[in-house]
């Protein structure tokens, strides 16, 4: 089946020599991987592989067969042509981590549009924005919304956040945030991104981070802890 959609680049792996295989989370289809054969031969081989660095928005035209294998793009240009993204220090190195989370949280070959627009929305602010430090803090909380395990905000009032069950209680067993813990993570609910996003401080933000990957890793089977969250630390320390 030809299709035509925009496509969120999620991750692309090079294969063999000249090659590469393009994981794309698409608006038509939910998530799909492309094999771009002789990416690296040709004389526009750098054009060609700068549409796949992390959360590129395209717009494709490919052939999904839907067989559970490698699909095959037929035309390909960018949707959204961002200015800073992928130029920027801070913000490359936020998309690179960002989308592996992704990579590992995506994990189902079905449609999801709200989730697609809210990452293009939100990829969009990311580009025109420089204050940015708890973007990606934000970023992940939010997505939970969308693969299904957004806290349960019901009785926020209470001290303790558990993370199995997604719920504040009353009670602290040992998978349940400190209260200290907890109320970083209640002022991380209660933030948007036009938000005042200097209100963490350095250490604030990177226990909220363990927070989330902890959170995602209880709510994702096969979760794992993306390889460039050192790289992230390092950049906002």
């Amino acid at each position: 089946m030809q299709v035509k959609t925009k496509a969120i680049v999620i991750s692309s792996l090079k294969f063999q020599e000249k090659s590469l295989i393009v994981k794309c989370f698409t608006l038509s289809s939910g998530l799909k991987s492309y094999f771009v054969r002789d990416a690296f031969s040709s004389r526009k081989a750098s054009q060609k592989i700068a549409y796949f660095q992390p959360f590129s928005i395209l717009e494709i035209e490919a052939v999904h067969k839907n067989k559970g294998t490698l699909e095959n793009f037929k035309e390909i240009k960018t949707a959204v042509p961002f200015q800073s993204i992928h130029t920027d220090i801070v913000k490359s190195t936020m998309v690179m981590f960002l989308s592996e989370m992704l990579h590992y949280s995506i994990q189902e070959e079905e449609k999801n549009e709200q989730l697609f627009l809210f990452l293009e929305t939100a990829l969009t602010w990311l580009d025109h924005h420089d204050e940015i430090y708890n973007f990606h803090l934000i970023l992940l909380l939010e997505i939970t919304k969308y693969l299904g395990f957004y806290p349960d905000l019901a009785e926020i009032e209470l001290p303790f956040f558990e993370m199995n069950e997604g719920v504040f209680t009353v009670f602290h067993n040992s998978t349940a945030l400190s209260e200290h813990e907890t109320n970083l993570f209640k002022r991380l609910i209660d933030l948007k991104f036009d938000n005042d996003q200097k209100i963490f401080h350095v250490i604030e933000r990177q226990i909220l981070l363990k927070i989330l990957i902890d959170y995602y890793s209880s709510h994702l089977e096969g979760f794992k802890k993306p390889k460039s969250l050192d790289i992230l630390k390092e950049i906002f320390s």
